[in-house]
C-alpha cells in the first residue's frame, strides 16, 4: 500500500536552531523537502529585513487585485473611504457583475492581514455581497484606488526588550443605516507589534451610546 502526501509552503520558525534542524531532518526523513531558505515569499506576502526588523507587505497580491478589476492605471486617493459615505443594501440600481464585487471583496479581506487601516472599510462592504449595487462598486473601487496609492504599506515586526502588552478599543454607535447595529474595533500590541487586530459589526442593537458593551 502506497500513500501520497503533498504539502506545500511549510514555515518551521523558534528560536533554537538545533531544535529547528531536527524537525526540518525528521520530516525530511519521511517526505521530499525542498528547503528554501530564509522566507522571502510566503501565501501571497513579502518579507522584508532590515537589522533587527521584519516588514510583511502584500504589494504582488494587491497588484493582482487592481489588475482584475482593471483599475491597475487608476488614480490613487488618500483614504479608503469617502467621508460621509454611508451604504445602503436596498439601493435599487444593481452591479450588473456582482460576482466580480464578491471576488475583489474576497480579495480586500485577504489583504487586511498586512493591512489593518482596511478592515473598517472592508467590513462594510463585505455586508453587502448578496445584492451589491452600482453604489456599493463605487465604495470598492475608492477602496482600490486607495490601495493603488498604498501599494508598499504592510506590517513592521521589530525586535523588543520588553513584552508590555496594550490593546486599545473603541466603538461607533448605531453607524449602520440598514440594521443600526454599532461597529467594535480593537488593536493589541506586544510591544510595538500589532499582533492581533479586529473591526466587525455588534450582534445586537446598543440603546446607548456608552461603551461599556464594547470594552465587554
Amino acid at each position: 500500500m502506497y500513500f501520497l502526501v503533498y504539502v506545500d509552503d511549510i514555515l518551521v520558525t523558534g528560536n533554537d536552531n538545533d531544535l529547528i534542524t531536527k524537525v526540518v531532518q525528521d520530516l525530511n526523513s519521511q517526505f521530499a523537502l525542498k528547503i528554501m531558505g530564509l522566507m522571502h515569499y510566503f501565501l501571497g506576502f513579502e518579507v522584508k529585513r532590515n537589522g533587527s526588523s521584519l516588514l510583511l507587505t502584500q504589494t504582488k497580491f494587491a497588484q493582482e487585485l487592481l489588475e482584475k478589476a482593471r483599475m491597475e492605471d487608476c488614480n490613487p486617493c488618500l483614504t479608503p473611504m469617502a467621508v460621509g459615505t454611508k451604504l445602503n443594501k436596498d439601493d435599487r440600481e444593481l452591479f450588473e457583475q456582482p460576482t466580480l464585487y464578491r471576488s475583489i471583496i474576497g480579495g480586500l479581506q485577504y489583504l487586511t492581514l498586512s493591512r489593518p487601516d482596511l478592515a473598517f472599510t472592508i467590513n462594510k462592504l463585505s455586508q453587502l455581497l448578496q445584492s451589491p449595487t452600482l453604489a456599493h462598486w463605487t465604495a470598492c473601487k475608492h477602496v482600490l484606488q486607495y490601495v493603488k496609492g498604498t501599494l508598499h504599506h504592510g506590517l513592521i515586526f521589530k525586535r523588543n526588550s520588553h513584552f508590555r502588552l496594550e490593546a486599545y478599543a473603541d466603538t461607533n454607535w448605531a453607524s449602520d443605516i440598514n440594521d443600526r447595529r454599532s461597529t467594535s474595533g480593537y488593536a493589541i500590541f506586544l510591544g510595538d507589534n500589532l499582533v492581533q487586530c479586529s473591526s466587525k459589526k455588534q450582534k445586537v442593537v446598543s440603546l446607548s451610546s456608552t461603551e461599556y458593551r464594547a470594552l465587554s
